[in-house]
């Protein structure tokens, strides 16, 4: 073969050679880029297409090298696969942010999501009612008396309030009985205590907060709800054990004492209530507490007895504190209605109550108890509980309520 046959045939050979080498890298780029297969197949033809041709110059192999970026396309292909590596980063970035989001909604879920039961069932009632009549009649007010008793409202508060509605709807001169819904909540909103309705805490002085209840209320729940509150807020807090007459109660208020963070004085089940009081007051002032919640049994029974064992516990609240003021708080169960209110009434009887604390308001589809008490007993409510967390004991905010089960 002569000299420019074999010069010839290995510069074939040597361009054959690279354009191997070329599809070789072509495809492995390809892989790792993850073109579409469109591009795939108009680069891989066009490779075939310089296979088949006898002669091909370095130019058009350095061109076809430029046209898929041989040489340059390295750094940009990393980064094309760093930044498929990265969206799946985003989007997980991206959920845990959503679920955050949703852990935020439900820690700091609305009163009205709360009070569905109530809004959908008495207050749902209520406004279909109102809304489906055409025209407003003593037949109207009867029936809506009819609907509030069923509320657990009471004959008496029922009565009071239809009343008033009937008042003010002359007042103003009302004749559409769509207009009617929103003053009857003006209205029933008119009978809920708006004053005095926190637990006054003052600072630099020993608080005492007395909670008195039957059992299974939530008296104890309600308390460690309260101490975690307070542990909060950066208050050193100190629980008695004072109702010893179940080894259950005081079993749980050291648990809930133990998850609060609040330090807890107890005896052993029988001993007597006033000794722990008196001890727990010693131990406050000792240790420099801010505030000290007693627990202390609720036995309806005995009215006497218990009228005597909540006489000597305020004797001995009141010689340790002097002429300072002290919380005297009534934990009831909202759902159990008319009971509830029999109940507070015989408390408010043989005790000086400060206010009440309504428990299960998220259980009940009446929630009418909460006017009665307001109203009858002439005492503010100072929380209420719709849920089983610590942040689901709440402040009582007679706006805020009337809003969530109106609207």
């Amino acid at each position: 073969m002569g000299f420019f046959s074999k010069l010839f045939k290995r510069k074939k050979d040597d361009e054959q050679e690279s354009l191997k080498v070329a599809e070789v890298e072509i495809d492995e780029l390809l892989e790792k880029s993850q073109e579409s297969e469109e591009e795939k197949e108009e680069i891989q033809s066009s490779v075939e297409a310089e296979n088949d041709t006898p002669k091909i110059e370095e130019e058009n192999i350095e061109e076809k090298k430029e046209d898929v970026n041989i040489e340059q396309t390295d750094g940009d292909i990393d980064n094309k696969i760093d930044e498929q590596v990265e969206e799946p980063k985003k989007e997980v970035e991206k959920v845990e942010i959503e679920e955050v989001k949703e852990e935020k909604k439900g820690f700091f879920a609305s009163l009205k999501d709360k009070l569905f039961k109530s809004r959908e069932g008495l207050f749902g009632t209520l406004k279909s009612f109102i809304l489906g009549r055409s025209v407003i009649d003593d037949e109207m007010y009867e029936e809506l008396e009819d609907i509030l008793v069923q509320s657990d409202i009471g004959m008496d508060m029922t009565l009071k309030i239809v009343k008033e509605l009937e008042k003010e709807v002359k007042r103003r001169g009302v004749k559409d009985p769509k207009e009617v819904y929103p003053v009857l909540r003006e209205v029933m909103e008119g009978f809920l205590i708006k004053e005095d309705n926190e637990i006054h805490i003052e600072d630099g002085k020993l608080n005492v907060i007395l909670v008195v209840g039957v059992n299974g209320v939530g008296k104890t729940t309600t308390i460690g709800k309260l101490a975690s509150k307070y542990v909060k807020e950066g208050k050193k807090v100190i629980l008695g054990a004072g109702d010893t007459f179940r080894a259950a109660a005081i079993e749980q208020l050291e648990e809930w004492a133990n998850r609060s963070g609040a330090e807890i004085v107890k005896s052993t089940q029988g001993s007597d209530p006033g000794a722990v009081v008196f001890d727990t007051l010693a131990a406050a002032q000792s240790r420099g507490a801010d505030i000290a919640i007693i627990d202390t049994a609720g036995r309806l029974h005995n009215k006497n007895n218990l009228m005597k064992e909540l006489e000597k516990i305020h004797h001995i609240i009141k010689k340790k504190l002097g002429d300072q003021k002290y919380e005297s708080i009534l934990v009831i169960d909202g759902t159990t209605g008319q009971n509830a209110l029999n109940q507070a009434k015989v408390f408010n009887e043989v005790t000086e109550l400060t206010g009440f604390i309504i428990t299960k308001l998220d259980g009940t589809a009446k929630g009418g108890i909460v006017f009665s008490i307001s109203e009858e007993l002439k005492k503010p409510i100072k929380f209420i509980g719709v849920g089983e967390k610590i942040e689901d004991l709440r402040k009582f905010e007679a706006k805020e309520y009337i809003q969530a089960i109106f609207d």
